[in-house]
């Protein structure tokens, strides 16, 4: 897909658990669908482990490469939640806590019934690169954090959206990412990949995708075409379309529940 003057995103996706299949990650597809509806296309995404060196060194290279770097997991209470620290030490400054937000943590934890003790390892929470900006939410009053591009959250997936939808108004995004999808059943990748090379050829700033799919009865392929503008993405859609048909029953959208198997 050609370049266009979209700003661009990366997600870090952090944490040994992930890597090791305890946890599957249930970010991604949230977030990619949210920067794109907001025109900040994500355009990479990498797991890596609670390595302070690895860490360090894939925040510095990303933050140089993209607009926006997003992180998720790490910023817990627990001694391999490290992914704020190491913010810092990307940064090169002092990890330290933000009274703001020591103090507005205190508070939640003395209200609740029965209290809860706000000890070491919770101050984990409001301890935050110098100069960051916590991302607040409605889920809990331990934070995110921005620092310069860098977009720090969590990784438990309710309150990973609800920072995110606290951040997104602060995003300065570009033109929405479109998308138009038409698939035909019993129509494979095999017949149709020469006519969507000329289709692709034909409208090089848009990004056309293939996805078969497949059933008890047989299989078939969904094309996609995603793109900022919206002529060119129908005029897309519609060569698809008409390619499919050349083979099959083409049909618009995605293929229903009962055509896909998992």
């Amino acid at each position: 897909m050609a370049q266009d003057m979209n700003p661009t995103a990366c997600l870090l996706i952090i944490g040994n658990e992930v890597l090791s299949g305890r946890t599957r990650d249930a970010n991604l597809q949230f977030l990619a669908t949210r920067l794109g509806e907001i025109g900040i296309p994500l355009r990479e995404a990498r797991v890596i482990p609670d390595v302070p060196e690895t860490i360090i060194g894939t925040v510095n290279e990303c933050r140089a490469a993209f607009t926006h770097v997003f992180t998720t997991g790490g910023i817990g209470p627990t001694h391999d939640d490290i992914t704020s620290e190491c913010v810092a030490r990307a940064f090169g400054v002092p990890w330290e806590v933000h009274e703001e937000t020591r103090a507005l943590m205190a508070a939640d934890y003395a209200r609740r019934d029965p209290p809860v003790e706000f000890n070491a390892a919770r101050l984990r929470m409001a301890t935050l690169p110098r100069g960051a900006v916590p991302i607040r939410c409605t889920e809990t009053t331990a934070p995110g954090f921005s620092m310069g591009n860098v977009h720090v959250m969590a990784g438990v997936p309710r309150i990973m959206r609800s920072m995110f939808e606290a951040l997104a108004p602060t995003l300065e995004g570009g033109r929405p990412i479109l998308s138009r999808t038409v698939h035909a059943h019993q129509v494979y990748e095999g017949q149709i990949a020469e006519g969507l090379s000329a289709i692709q050829a034909a409208h090089p700033a848009l990004d056309l995708g293939s996805y078969p799919y497949y059933r008890g009865t047989g299989g078939g392929v969904a094309l996609v075409a995603k793109g900022t503008d919206a002529a060119a993405v129908e005029a897309a859609a519609a060569a698809c379309f008409a390619l499919l048909a050349r083979f099959g029953e083409a049909q618009q959208g995605e293929p229903s529940a009962d055509q896909v198997s998992t």
